[in-house]
């Protein structure tokens, strides 16, 4: 539900919002075509990884960074909708930083 209303609220407000992306991984000169699904890109720049969980932790960052790190994007966000308050749950994540 809360990828569905994002993405929606995302292209209103006119950006090009792609769901489940499907991202290919290489492993001993094996290509992968399903790696890992990023819930949201946004722009072709912007990873958003969409939790709902009690308490994010590190191995969830260390999630939005290895995405960043395979696709070669520099942004990601870590959104939880299980935090108290939305604004506690956002983690900014920068390829090669975890904030």
């Amino acid at each position: 539900m809360y990828e569905v209303l994002l993405a929606h609220m995302l292209e209103k407000a006119g950006l090009k919002v792609e769901r489940q992306v499907s991202i290919p991984i290489r492993f001993h000169d094996i290509r992968f075509d399903e790696g890992f699904r990023a819930d949201l890109i946004v722009e072709d720049k912007v990873i958003l990884e969409l939790k709902s969980v009690e308490h994010i932790g590190n191995v969830h960052k260390k999630q939005v960074l290895t995405y960043l790190k395979l696709t070669g994007m520099k942004l990601g966000y870590l959104l939880n909708f299980g935090d108290e308050l939305m604004k506690d749950g956002i983690s900014r994540i920068l390829n090669g930083y975890v904030a």
